[in-house]
């Protein structure tokens, strides 16, 4: 399993933009020494939290930054662009990067994004569909004739081809609904399950999920790789629970607000009487045992992904919720100790120390044993050689 984060980025409203750009930025860079293995950037355009409207110019300023981390767009806003110009956009990124780029697609999460483009939501699938499979041509280096009611490509090809002859690899996102899923099997492409801990249907869908993929693969001769199946899981951990609940004071109010008005909102609930009836405490007690997320321990983050792993029957890659729920520093230390002690236990490099030191220490009187017969052979052999001399 890799892991990474997935970064909207989410920045409380009334923080300097520069700054909080400058943090997000400094985060990629601290997961990059850290040995993470991906960071995706979101494209959102209005709302106030999201603050990133063109993620691949923050990527390219991080791909300067960092040396082995590979970026992802979680997700570019297909309908939001021609298709021409998006291919291009992605090939110049993947050169930029030296082929650490992943393209991530969606149709686009905020309504009030496409209403001041002009663009119908119930359009929007459709026209993701169109565009993506201009976009995934264009990149291969075809040439594309394509007219929709949305663009028109004539004679279409693009100047500069990915990095090197390299295939971009393109990944599809996934909310609730089952439309992302057969998009990425029709095609062969990866999988961006973004609402996998969701309570209201996000964590049932994932059990159901690889199904839809290999049938619809199967139906269009496609072959698709949970390996390129990514999963996002909002965690937050500190070295004790009680700190880590403190740590999310920081920002749980604003966040729990903002996840109330976009596509993870809750039908029916309001927001407003539920933080007036709730303390922090409470708030973040049920964070926890509704199963969306994890604010606590490093054993409670295992017990998370190893839930999800379970569910999923198995996926390539989990990205961590990039959130600004928490400060700069309770951040950076918390993606230090998911590395330090989680990130281990899924990819098999805390079993052998644990075995070399269980030996060690079970054996020690053994052990010990024989160095001090050791030591008093050595000891007595050097006796012997200066009474000789």
């Amino acid at each position: 399993m890799k892991f990474g984060i997935f970064m909207s980025p989410y920045h409380i409203p009334g923080k300097s933009p520069s700054v909080s750009l400058t943090h997000d930025l400094d985060i990629i860079e601290h997961m990059d020494r850290l040995g993470y293995d991906e960071a995706w950037i979101g494209e959102h355009h209005s709302g106030g939290f999201e603050i990133v409207s063109a993620p691949d110019l923050l990527i390219a300023a991080a791909a300067q930054r960092t040396s082995g981390i590979r970026f992802g767009t979680g997700v570019t806003s297909v309908p939001y662009h021609h298709p021409l110009v998006a291919a291009g956009r992605i090939t110049l990124l993947d050169n930029i990067t030296r082929g650490r780029f992943i393209f991530g697609a969606g149709p686009g999460a905020l309504v009030t994004d496409a209403h001041m483009m002009g663009i119908e939501p119930n359009n929007q699938r459709r026209m993701m569909e169109e565009g993506l499979d201009a976009i995934s041509r264009l990149i291969k280096g075809e040439t594309v004739d394509m007219k929709t009611d949305w663009f028109t490509l004539q004679d279409a090809r693009l100047q500069v081809l990915p990095y090197k002859g390299r295939e971009v690899e393109i990944a599809v996102a996934s909310v609730r609904s089952p439309s992302g899923v057969k998009l990425a099997g029709r095609y062969g492409f990866g999988l961006l399950s973004i609402a996998a801990t969701d309570p209201n249907g996000g964590f049932s869908f994932v059990g159901e999920t690889w199904r839809l993929m290999e049938e619809r693969a199967k139906e269009s001769g496609q072959s698709v790789s949970r390996d390129n199946w990514r999963v996002m899981a909002p965690i937050h951990i500190a070295e004790t629970k009680e700190q880590a609940y403190e740590d999310v004071r920081h920002g749980m109010v604003p966040m729990a607000k903002f996840g109330s008005t976009g596509p993870f909102a809750a039908e029916g609930v309001d927001i407003e009487q539920v933080l007036a009836a709730t303390t922090h405490e409470e708030m973040v007690d049920g964070l926890n045992t509704s199963g969306a997320g994890v604010v606590g321990t490093p054993e409670m983050a295992i017990e998370l992904v190893s839930r999800l792993k379970k569910q999923s029957g198995g996926f390539g890659t989990l990205l961590l919720a990039g959130s600004d729920w928490a400060n700069q520093e309770a951040t950076k230390k918390s993606l230090e100790l998911f590395a330090q002690y989680v990130i281990p236990e899924f990819q098999g490099t805390s079993a052998p120390l644990q075995s070399s030191w269980d030996r060690l220490y079970s054996g020690r009187q053994a052990f010990g044993a024989e160095f001090r017969a050791a030591q008093d052979k050595a000891i007595a052999e050097d006796a012997a050689e200066r009474a000789t001399r």
